[in-house]
């Protein structure tokens, strides 16, 4: 396998930059997610890894060459697509093999590697059809077996899953993580699916808007995001931000807008105005009838597991998750406690992350 290097890397459309400056490594065998909302650049910086994609400035290295003037096949990478890209009129025994075909590969050689990776991908009962009488599960392996048998330093994935039904989407998941775990391969993959990218990568790259955001392990990014779009980006249901101003009389106390107080752990250092935001997920908040926050309901979503409450508070929406079974109904008042000492506070006017949080031997009951 291979590390890949990635310096300054930058990509413009004409006068339109969408790529900027961009710089990471990622180390042998590892599985790298970039995650990150539409239009963040995320699939143009794997189609430049792939070679598909001119790159504008900076360099990419793949096992310590700089690749940029390769053309794909030079590369030795192999990249599975959304759509699958299987030849319709082949077998799946020809898909697996035609590029190894392409390569002049002998045909024992041919024949080795498909059976090996059918069989490593559960495809061996399925060699002789077409991939129109395959469901999209299995056509995804077939695309997975078909860069599998190149061997290739490093394999690109790009939002594979996206076509697929959220229960098939699990079940891939666990498949292609095995597979990881089982070839040692290099991996970067790309998705805006955060729960793909929390429950199957070594490291997560964050992305917005051309820039990195954070790069580190998923729980390194779950409990230490770097700012509030981070924070709000993993995590299902998102993280709730409460906005508010620290008291003026000097205390470690958050006021909200409608003059609920909230005690920190200590008093954070941020500008002249004291502006603050708490975030709070919706799992670490629990019902309090009698010291709790006050909020009113607005939404219920039972899960089966858990209930998924929308409610407001001073203003703001935020989603909750409690118990399964609850006897409430919108526009009914509650109160709501934050459990953990878990929760984050930003600065208000940059976002930044801060590192006052609440006081973790008492927790907090507004």
């Amino acid at each position: 396998m291979a590390t890949v290097e990635i310096a300054d890397l930058r990509k413009s459309f004409g006068a339109f930059p969408v790529v900027h400056g961009v710089s990471m490594d990622f180390k042998d065998g590892e599985f790298i997610i970039l995650v990150g909302p539409s239009g963040c650049g995320k699939s143009t910086l794997l189609r430049m890894i792939a070679g598909l994609e001119d790159v504008t400035s900076g360099t990419i290295s793949i096992d310590g060459r700089v690749v940029n003037t390769l053309s794909p096949k030079e590369r030795n990478i192999a990249m599975v697509f959304q759509n699958y890209a299987l030849y319709p009129q082949m077998t799946v025994a020809q898909n697996l093999g035609f590029s190894l075909e392409l390569s002049k590969v002998p045909k024992a050689e041919i024949a080795a590697k498909v059976n090996e990776s059918a069989e490593i991908l559960g495809l061996t009962p399925l060699l002789d059809r077409k991939p129109s009488q395959l469901s999209g599960g299995q056509r995804q392996r077939v695309a997975m077996g078909r860069a599998i048998v190149r061997d290739p330093q490093v394999f690109l994935f790009d939002e594979p899953l996206s076509n697929l039904d959220a229960n098939l989407r699990v079940k891939m998941r666990a498949e292609i993580k095995a597979l990881h775990q089982r070839l040692g391969s290099t991996i970067v993959y790309v998705t805006h699916d955060q729960i793909e990218a929390m429950t199957m990568a070594d490291r997560i790259v964050v992305l917005r808007s051309g820039n990195v955001e954070q790069i580190g392990t998923p729980m390194e990014l779950f409990d230490y995001p770097k700012n509030m779009f981070v924070a709000g980006f993993l995590g299902s249901p998102a993280m709730n931000f409460l906005p508010g101003k620290l008291a003026a009389d000097g205390s470690a106390t958050l006021v909200l807008s409608n003059g609920e107080r909230v005690a920190l752990a200590r008093r954070p250092e941020v500008g002249d105005d004291g502006g603050i935001v708490l975030g709070v997920r919706p799992q670490d908040i629990s019902l309090d009838p009698e010291d709790g926050t006050a909020a009113t309901v607005k939404v219920i979503e039972p899960t089966g597991a858990d209930t998924h409450v929308l409610v407001e508070i001073a203003g703001q929406e935020v989603t909750c998750v409690l118990d399964a079974r609850l006897d409430m109904k919108p526009g009914d008042h509650i109160r709501l406690s934050f459990r953990t000492p878990a929760a984050h506070f930003f600065d208000a006017e940059t976002e930044a992350r801060l590192e006052a949080g609440f006081n973790q031997d008492e927790g907090h009951k507004a």
